[in-house]
């Protein structure tokens, strides 16, 4: 059985799109993650060196965000998702990339992009 940790409406801003406004000008990035870890250790131990450090993950996700731009938030959350893969004890990890100011005509509340991948 797989156990997760969850990070929800981890908020930065990057300058991400396809258009130039966008990776003139930025906007804010919302980023949801579901790391599959198994925490039994942890719980029995109550030990941070036994289970993922959610800080961090939290920290490398932030500077994703806000780094290199990429066209398409597809993209972006592939780079969230490997970097997530390559931390200890993470076997799998969905993220959802929110683009609530995406540039579309009509009126909307979120443009999202949900990936999921595994070791």
């Amino acid at each position: 059985m797989t156990d997760s940790i969850t990070i929800t409406g981890l908020r930065a801003r990057g300058f991400h799109g396809v258009l130039e406004s966008e990776r003139r000008e930025g906007q804010y990035f919302i980023v949801d993650v579901v790391l599959g870890v198994d925490i039994a250790r942890a719980a029995a131990t109550d030990d941070l060196a036994a289970t993922v450090d959610y800080s961090q993950v939290s920290e490398m996700i932030y500077r994703i965000i806000s780094g290199e731009p990429v066209q398409l938030i597809e993209t972006l959350a592939e780079k969230c998702a490997a970097a997530c893969l390559e931390v200890d004890g993470v076997s799998s990890v969905t993220i959802v990339v929110h683009k609530p100011q995406a540039p579309i005509a009509v009126e909307f509340a979120d443009v999202s992009v949900t990936i999921t991948r595994t070791r």
